[in-house]
């Protein structure tokens, strides 16, 4: 069976996921609840968005636990760019001896929207162009026309440094009038680093940056350094329920 393991808060990883088992078969796991090591799999293939030109915090912490033995495929969406994460991927699979065998990239909707909001025409356009994308991974992977990209522009220790400030942005997450407290926030947060304290929604020092809490709320109530910005992003191919889920 292959393992198809990802990581997404917003729905693009898990969209691509879903492609992938529906064309190659095999079973999706979540990767902050997965507690295996890839043995069990025939093959794996890990989907994962890029973020600050790396890899989220549980991608980097689980692949040196990987089984090493296993062939492992990487499938990397991006929002705004590469910008070199692919050969940092290459780079930290090498040096944990891993059986990397390739690496893809899939644009996909950005959803580090923060300081800025993307137009809903540019979104419908990338998930447009999405699927065309994602059938030539099936193709590539179906066929073994495996790649490992040549080109290195960013440094580990540049990935680093900006995944060391990643819990800043939880320090500037605030709830405001919309809040009812229902906790949905809590129990999406793969860290757990939202909480309830004196009735109120307290945000710690552990963010990862996933900002899925921020896109999911229903209210629309966490704002970021108090901007009153309306838009959210969720793959709006997915039942967002689905999210953190196996399948």
């Amino acid at each position: 069976m292959i393992g198809i393991l990802y990581f997404s808060s917003t729905g693009n990883s898990l969209y691509i996921a879903k492609k992938l088992k529906e064309n190659l078969g095999g079973k999706i796991f979540y990767l902050p609840k997965y507690s295996g090591n890839g043995s069990e799999f025939e093959k794996i293939i890990l989907v994962t968005p890029i973020y600050s030109f790396g890899m989220p915090k549980h991608v980097y912490d689980f692949l040196p636990k990987l089984d090493k033995s296993k062939e492992l495929i990487v499938v990397q969406n991006y929002g705004g760019m590469v910008a070199g994460a692919d050969y940092l991927m290459r780079e930290y699979c090498t040096k944990n001896n891993l059986n990397l065998k390739s690496i893809y990239v899939v644009q996909m909707p950005e959803n580090f929207t923060l300081s800025f909001s993307v137009p809903k025409f540019y979104l419908k356009k990338v998930l447009k162009k999405a699927d065309s994308k994602i059938l030539a991974v099936v193709d590539a992977i179906k066929n073994e026309k495996y790649n490992l990209p040549k080109k290195r522009k960013t440094k580990e220790k540049t990935y680093l440094k900006n995944m060391s400030n990643w819990y800043k942005i939880g320090k500037e997450f605030k709830t405001n009038e919309n809040c009812v407290k229902c906790g949905k926030c809590i129990g999406l947060c793969p860290v757990g680093n939202i909480s309830i304290v004196d009735e109120k929604i307290v945000f710690g020092d552990k963010c990862v940056a996933c900002l899925g809490c921020y896109h999911r709320c229903p209210n629309k109530a966490i704002v970021y350094k108090n901007k009153k910005k309306k838009n959210r992003y969720i793959n709006p191919n997915i039942n967002e329920n689905e999210i953190g889920q196996d399948i």
